[in-house]
């Protein structure tokens, strides 16, 4: 019997999960659900394939390059003008994008409590805000990766749990897996894959990798945590679409927010539902709420070569304020409106940029070895590229449509 060990143990695939299962996430897959029953489900299966994809794509670079992504996209380009565009476009996208989301990850983690209790909205927010602090400021990555995991099992039993008790039909569900585009349906499948092909991600997955895993031999248990970890991530997905679908969808009954399908789900299947979609939609605010502050440290840290670390003072600062300015709007209710406008043209540029990075990066023989990409992989990332590049393009119309 082989013991186990760091190595071998799961962990930064579960970030990954932790940090798309938001809010956000939630909300989409509700309204995708609601609207459109089970017809937007092949949107989620590529999104997971993609995320699958990418990540991978930041684990062989940590394993073989012993860089992060961060860090590659400051050392690797060899004109100083192109490091500058890089550094500058990276850090815009990241910092501002994980300040402005983290309002709705702490806002809807406090949502979820507040379904679930009689405690008022402002104190679960003060409360999750200063989870996270406590959680971030043990100075151990172990204890964060460990955090995060339990957060995803908990809200893989709250909504994987909901999905049972309501009983679908399978067979209509697997007709939901073929590509169809129900009218003003886009902007859904947009934001379903939005949500989960997340940006900030490739920075904080590259990262823990690195800090968890050290040499190729790994690849196996890189890919082994990102199957299980983002395979389950797109299940939990998929269950809340299943279970808005019987909800409102089948009743042809409406749902605006995806924190209102616990409210309407009660008389339906009884307060159980309603208690398990209420702590689902915390562990998703939650887990989120720690990823974006971690994710925008490491990243930054990697791109302007500050130490890195828990013991780093620049590196505490940086996920310190987004806390503090997740916690602030959502405490005082501010419009954070021009900041996320900012940060998803920032992030619908800084997709397509990383992911062309990488797929350039992975192809130097010289820096990779024998993580190098091979032909198939070669054609699977540039269809990939054009996908979200277009993803990306697109969400930068939108804003000005």
């Amino acid at each position: 019997m082989v013991k186990k060990t760091k190595r071998t143990s799961f962990g930064p695939g579960f970030l990954v999960t932790a940090a798309f299962i938001g809010p956000g996430t939630v909300t989409s897959c509700s309204l995708a659900g609601a609207r459109f029953g089970y017809a937007l489900l092949y949107a989620l299966l590529f999104a997971t394939v993609t995320t699958i994809i990418l990540q991978e794509m930041t684990g062989r670079l940590s394993l073989s390059s012993g860089h992060d992504l961060g860090q590659a996209l400051r050392e690797f380009p060899q004109k100083a003008l192109t490091r500058t565009l890089f550094a500058i476009l990276t850090l815009s996208a990241i910092t501002f994008g994980c300040a402005a989301y983290e309002a709705g990850n702490i806002t809807g983690g406090a949502m979820g409590l507040e379904l679930v209790s009689d405690v008022s909205k402002k104190v679960w927010v003060l409360l999750i805000s200063g989870a996270a602090v406590f959680i971030l400021s043990r100075k151990k990555y172990r204890i964060v990766e460990k955090t995060l995991v339990a957060l995803v099992f908990l809200m893989s039993l709250s909504f994987l749990t909901t999905l049972v008790i309501i009983k679908p039909d399978m067979a209509a569900i697997l007709k939901g897996f073929i590509p169809t585009l129900p009218d003003k349906s886009l902007m859904l499948v947009l934001a379903l894959v939005g949500t989960t092909v997340v940006p900030y991600n490739l920075f904080l997955h590259s990262s823990a990798v690195k800090q968890k895993w050290r040499t190729p031999a790994d690849l196996p248990a890189v890919k082994k945590d990102l199957f299980v970890s983002v395979g389950l991530g797109g299940l939990i997905s998929t269950s809340i679409v299943v279970t808005s679908a019987m909800a409102f969808f089948a009743q042809g009954l409406p749902v605006e927010e995806g924190v209102h399908l616990a409210q309407q789900l009660k008389p339906l299947f009884g307060p159980l539902t309603t208690i398990l979609f209420g702590l689902g939609f915390f562990t998703a605010g939650m887990s989120s709420a720690i990823t974006a502050p971690y994710a925008a440290a490491f990243a930054s840290s990697g791109i302007l070569g500050w130490e890195k670390g828990h013991d780093s003072g620049r590196f505490r600062a940086v996920w310190l304020g987004i806390i503090g300015i997740g916690l602030l709007v959502s405490l005082f209710d501010l419009n954070p409106l021009s900041v996320i406008i900012f940060a998803q043209v920032a992030n619908g540029i800084i997709l397509p940029v990383a992911s062309i990075f990488l797929l350039v990066v992975l192809n130097n023989r010289t820096k990779m070895g024998i993580l190098a990409n091979t032909w198939k992989q070669n054609v699977l990332g540039i269809l990939i590229i054009l996908t979200v590049s277009s993803l990306g393009i697109w969400n930068i119309v939108r804003l000005f449509l």
